[in-house]
């Protein structure tokens, strides 16, 4: 197998132009021809570099648009003729192909365009078809050709050609074709599922998700199995977003959770100073206050043993104060809409706590997909951006829920969303006081969040349970009455839930027979 491989003529097409012209004069230098298409041409010409134009060597001019104007056999011929096959290099003489060696294109600004809102006709014109063509075809003939389509790889080029005299090594065209192909791979995927929206087919005969590496973690979940971490090119604000401003660097579960603590205190947004501490994906604190080292306070009181090494999320930028508070105790992450300089000294103390800042919240309400593997597949499914508003909710006791407690109730509705089923939240005074999370049964969930709040208060010398008084949230209806007359024991006295059981009378009979005012949402929101 052929192994080094010069590099005489290359044919370079590019949208991105970042590093172009320092690739091209040293590539010049080393006498390489260059071949160029339109305003890539135009820019190495005008740089004073010798170029010459694809329609010379194609003896057709670029046509409609630039739609036309690489797809021609002396470009595909050129680059997939087999060097070492004499038919191939016959047809080559008879028809005046000359080789390519090095193809360096990257494509139209499709996903870009698509993300900055643009308009139909504008993307359908940002989907290059010669790039691909040429891409493919040089990839498919890396055994003489090298393709190049990220300018992250054109300085390991020049080191290639540095180290081997104008060659390149097998090794690294194979790497080059690996991510050529993976390239073109996700701008069809980009492609395909922009259309699928714009038609509104949910489910595709075909189904592809692509992103781009943004990180090689040390491991996944445990050091026993592999991990990286890809964007997918949304810029939906949050942790694939974020700027790092100290720590080490994240671990899958650190991007795991530091995601769900930020998606569930977005739901805050536009409300008063809220926070979000997680530990293992699930919330083990939740608060509001009336600035945002309260709500910090009041979250962690929640449940101070779980808070101890987790992720906190804040809706609004981190000051001094909050960070003071936070440096209390051991935390992995802090995830924040920015952070005061004087925040940022503070945690500069602590140099084993990452500080991430964003430039917003992401949006609750953005639709979105989400995919998990299963055997032999995977499954997909819209994000859940279910928001309820006051006006959805339906009363079905013979008391109704006091302001207080339908501002409590919202809530923990809202918290549920983010909690692992089967989930029941207990919720006083705008901050959670327990959290049952992720139980196979339903009374399971609502004893244990009780048991967690009796304990705390406890440990904060209060003489009565955090659940007194307070309201429940559960994500999924209640199928009998002993999860309810559970929390009713607690000492809550409000309860929203979805509704929908079969025994929703015996259940709502309960409810008043203890007093209870329980509202339905007629919407679920089970999180597996």
């Amino acid at each position: 197998m052929t192994n080094l491989v010069p590099i005489g003529r290359a044919l370079i097409s590019v949208s991105d132009k970042s590093g172009l012209l320092d690739l091209a004069r040293a590539l010049a230098a080393r006498g390489v021809e260059l071949i160029s298409t339109g305003g890539t041409s135009g820019m190495l010409r005008t740089a004073g570099l010798p170029v010459r134009d694809v329609s010379d060597v194609t003896g057709f001019p670029e046509m409609m648009d630039g739609r036309v104007k690489t797809l021609h056999p002396n470009v595909h011929g050129a680059l997939l003729a087999l060097r070492d096959d004499d038919e191939h290099l016959l047809a080559m003489a008879a028809h005046g192909i000359e080789p390519i060696d090095l193809l360096i294109v990257n494509l139209y600004p499709f996903e870009e365009t698509v993300a900055k809102g643009a308009d139909h006709a504008t993307c359908i014109e940002n989907i290059d078809i010669g790039g691909p063509a040429m891409i493919r075809a040089a990839s498919k003939n890396h055994k003489f050709v090298t393709v190049l389509t990220d300018p992250a790889d054109y300085q390991p080029l020049l080191d290639q050609l540095a180290a081997h005299d104008g060659a390149t090594t097998m090794a690294f065209r194979q790497k080059m074709a690996l991510t050529a192909y993976s390239r073109t791979a996700a701008y069809d995927a980009a492609v395909s599922n922009w259309l699928a929206v714009q038609i509104g087919e949910t489910a595709p005969r075909f189904r592809s998700f692509a992103g781009k590496l943004a990180q090689t973690l040390r491991y996944g979940e445990n050091p026993h199995q592999s991990a990286a971490f890809y964007t997918d090119g949304s810029r939906r604000e949050g942790v694939a977003t974020a700027r790092q401003w100290q720590g080490k660097e994240l671990s899958y579960n650190n991007i795991n959770d530091t995601d769900a603590a930020f998606e569930l205190v977005a739901e805050f947004v536009g409300d008063q100073p809220a926070c979000a501490i997680i530990k293992h994906a699930n919330p083990c604190g939740v608060a509001t206050g009336a600035t945002l080292a309260e709500a910090y306070a009041r979250a962690y009181d929640c449940d101070r043993t779980s808070a101890f090494g987790g992720i906190v999320a804040l809706n609004q930028p981190l000051d001094a104060a909050t960070a003071e508070k936070i440096t209390e105790i051991f935390t992995e992450v802090v995830i924040a809409p920015g952070a005061s300089d004087e925040a940022r000294a503070i945690f500069a103390a602590k140099k084993n706590l990452r500080l991430l800042t964003t430039a917003g919240l992401p949006d609750a309400k953005a639709k979105g997909t989400a995919f998990k593997q299963v055997a032999g597949g995977f499954l997909v499914q819209d994000r859940d951006a279910g928001i309820l508003h006051p006006a959805d909710l339906k009363v079905v006791t013979k008391r109704a829920p006091t302001d207080a407690e339908l501002a409590d109730l919202l809530f923990a509705w809202k918290v549920a969303k983010h909690v692992k089923s089967n989930a029941i939240i207990y919720v006083r005074n705008g901050a959670t006081v327990g959290v049952g999370a992720g139980q196979m049964s339903r009374i399971d969930s609502t004893r244990i969040a009780a048991r967690k709040s009796q304990d705390m208060a406890e440990a904060l010398g209060l003489p009565a349970p955090l659940t007194k008084g307070s309201v429940v949230a559960s994500d999924a209806f209640f199928p009998f009455s002993d999860g309810l007359l559970a929390a009713a024991e607690a000492g809550a006295t409000a309860i929203i839930q979805p509704g929908g059981s079969m025994r929703d009378d015996d259940v709502i009979a309960a409810a008043d027979a203890a007093g209870l005012a329980m509202v339905f949402t007629g919407m679920r929101h089970f999180r597996h």
